[in-house]
């Protein structure tokens, strides 16, 4: 079973951020890559199928998948590289209280997709509200 991870997203506010700021960065030629200080020790259930869970403003929005977990540098240098698949994935909105570098999220308590049902023309607030009044 796939272990997941989840992350506060720190100078985005909203998933639309994200990804214009992904998109700009990808243009320069850099990979979807987040820098963490700490690697997860459970770095091999990640990468099997785990996904990186995206906090803002207190609700996970969207997930991305992990591809691969990598240590870099040595001593003081030492930061962890965790590489994300370019698709960023609509869950259903998930309250999460504020917490700093990254937790793990077993599979039973992350969120389900939104798959087909969302259409990213819908803007995630006004899913959040149509979901907490029972409408979807």
């Amino acid at each position: 079973m796939a272990l997941h991870l989840i992350k506060l997203c720190v100078g985005a506010a909203n998933p639309e951020e994200l990804r214009a700021w992904r998109a700009e960065r990808a243009a320069a030629g850099h990979r979807p890559i987040v820098h963490t200080r700490q690697t997860p020790k459970r770095a091999g259930e990640i990468v099997d199928g785990g996904s990186l869970f995206w906090v803002f403003k207190g609700v996970i929005l969207i997930r991305q998948t992990v591809l691969a977990i990598e240590t870099i540098g040595e001593g003081p240098q030492r930061r962890c590289e965790i590489l994300l698949d370019q698709a960023m994935i609509p869950t259903a909105p998930q309250p999460r209280r504020a917490f700093q570098g990254w937790r793990y999220l077993p599979t039973e308590d992350a969120p389900a997709d939104f798959g087909s049902v969302v259409s990213e023309d819908i803007p995630h607030d006004l899913a959040r509200r149509l979901r907490e009044a029972g409408a979807w």
